[in-house]
């Protein structure tokens, strides 16, 4: 398996292991998390966004953190330049919380991710 395809791999099990430190592990220097709901996570600013999570996902399901914390599927990728872009549907089961995520990662690590929410129109 190539250096980009662990580091991505490494990141989504952290996701879904809901273990900050696993998924930090592979983070570029310059990495970004774009979250419209809130704002632009950086590396350093990991913690906060999956404590973020966290935090919503323990309201949502009555102080219980689901296990898987994240479920991915749909997943597509696609390797490109010595890169990889991803795409997938996400959710925290139990939460309500879903949505959708575009992941690139290169040698380097996992450079970005940026998500949306899906929700109903008024």
């Amino acid at each position: 398996m190539s250096i980009v395809l662990t580091h991505f791999k490494t990141y989504i099990e952290g996701w879904v292991q809901g273990d900050a430190e696993k998924a930090l592990s592979v983070l570029a220097d310059d990495y970004t998390y774009d979250d419209p709901d809130s704002k632009v996570y950086t590396k350093d600013t990991f913690t906060e966004l999956m404590d973020g999570f966290k935090c919503a996902a323990l309201k949502a399901c009555d102080g219980r953190l689901p296990s898987p914390f994240v479920r991915v599927s749909e997943l597509v990728t696609d390797m490109v330049g010595g890169g990889l872009r991803a795409w997938c549907q996400w959710e925290i089961p139990g939460s309500g919380l879903r949505g959708s995520a575009l992941v690139k990662a290169d040698a380097s690590g996992v450079r970005s991710e940026v998500i949306t929410y899906y929700t109903k129109l008024p």
